[in-house]
């Protein structure tokens, strides 16, 4: 766990937490860590959880697949991110997604009821964490309603231009690397990926843009 100890401290869940601090705090939550290897489930849909999960290395991505197997990217989880925490704070309800390990992973579970519960001793780190918790939550509602407005453009060209737009102004470049392959981006906009690779193809013929896989210029 110590190797792991300066990247939790940059996380949002545990900052203004020194690592002498995190480490026996992370005792205090009954913290395990599990490793999934790449295409595993860490949680399925329907399953109940008792435990914040943050990722510790890989990356794992939040999807929904339907009846007929057509699969939604929700979100993407990096390393120091926190995930499960909304299921797990609800205690006995269903998840509504899965989420999956798209490269060996190595995950930090962290027994929801300790996390939320503040020990006899009021240690000054277990105020700042269920505050830090909070602040995590807000995060996450604001990036699904940047994703709601991506969704809601009529179509999939608006919806790429919505999205590039973000990506652009979160790098504060023109120039910059989304998280995606081709298949990925047309998951987590829900549009037909061979439809999507065609607009593509025709902004970057208008001049709009530039590509190479994952890397995009904007004009």
């Amino acid at each position: 766990m110590k190797k792991y100890l300066q990247l939790l401290k940059h996380s949002k869940l545990f900052q203004g937490i020194s690592e002498t601090e995190i480490e026996p705090m992370l005792s205090c939550l009954s913290a395990v860590t599990c490793s999934y290897e790449k295409g595993e489930f860490v949680f399925r849909q329907g399953e109940q959880i008792t435990g914040i999960a943050v990722l510790l290395s890989g990356c794992v991505h939040i999807q929904k697949e339907d009846y007929w197997g057509n699969l939604s990217i929700l979100n993407e989880i990096t390393e120091g991110e926190v995930f499960g925490e909304v299921y797990a704070c609800l205690g006995n309800e269903e998840l509504l997604n899965h989420a999956v390990a798209v490269k060996p992973s190595v995950v930090l579970f962290m027994d929801v009821n300790r996390v939320l519960t503040v020990c006899p001793s009021a240690c000054r780190f277990h105020g700042l964490l269920i505050r830090n918790l909070l602040n995590v939550m807000a995060f996450k509602n604001k990036m699904l309603t940047q994703k709601l407005q991506h969704m809601s453009q009529r179509t999939t060209r608006e919806k790429l231009l919505s999205y590039l737009s973000e990506q652009s102004l979160k790098a504060g470049s023109p120039s910059f690397t989304i998280p995606f392959n081709r298949q990925q981006l047309a998951d987590f906009l829900a549009v037909d990926r061979s439809a999507m690779s065609n607009e593509l193809g025709k902004m970057r013929d208008e001049g709009l843009l530039q590509f190479d896989r994952s890397h995009f210029v904007l004009y």
